[in-house]
């Protein structure tokens, strides 16, 4: 069984035109995220891992895979940093 990230469940988020607004109910911090940010909340709300959220953003926007997978991996780690997302096991696909 692999760990997967998820969305911590201390968080609220709220979908805008423009992306979406994050708040940290046990810690009182908001973060807005852009369109792109809120595209790999949702397929990681999905049960999407990264490199599988990497491929599909690649494959949507026909952008570099490579600077792609980079560009994930940075963002997920930011939000890592920020107690956004927890660490679970990752139960099925």
């Amino acid at each position: 069984m692999h760990s997967i990230l998820a969305i911590s469940s201390t968080i609220r988020r709220t979908q805008t035109p423009d992306g979406a607004v994050l708040l940290d109910v046990e810690r009182g911090e908001m973060f807005s995220v852009n369109a792109i940010g809120s595209k790999i909340l949702n397929l990681l709300h999905a049960g999407l891992d990264e490199t599988e959220i990497a491929s599909q953003l690649s494959t949507t926007f026909g952008a570099d895979p490579e600077q792609v997978r980079t560009d994930v991996h940075e963002f997920l780690e930011t939000l890592d940093r920020r107690h956004i997302l927890s660490k679970g096991p990752r139960a099925h696909k």
